[in-house]
């Protein structure tokens, strides 16, 4: 029937975006950035020891 094609293509459309924002869910919480409290610690201990004079 005619009629119901724009239901298949609603449910279509709300499948595929779920799956495309769970997936990019999935992305942004798997990446862990480097924590700026160790490198800056790290910065200091270096800057700490490395005198010129």
């Amino acid at each position: 029937m005619p009629q119901m094609a724009p239901i298949g293509w609603l449910s279509l459309f709300i499948v595929f975006t779920l799956t495309f924002i769970l997936f990019c869910m999935m992305n942004y919480y798997s990446f862990l950035p480097p924590s700026a409290k160790t490198s800056s610690s790290k910065k200091n201990s270096q800057d700490f020891f490395n005198w010129k004079w």
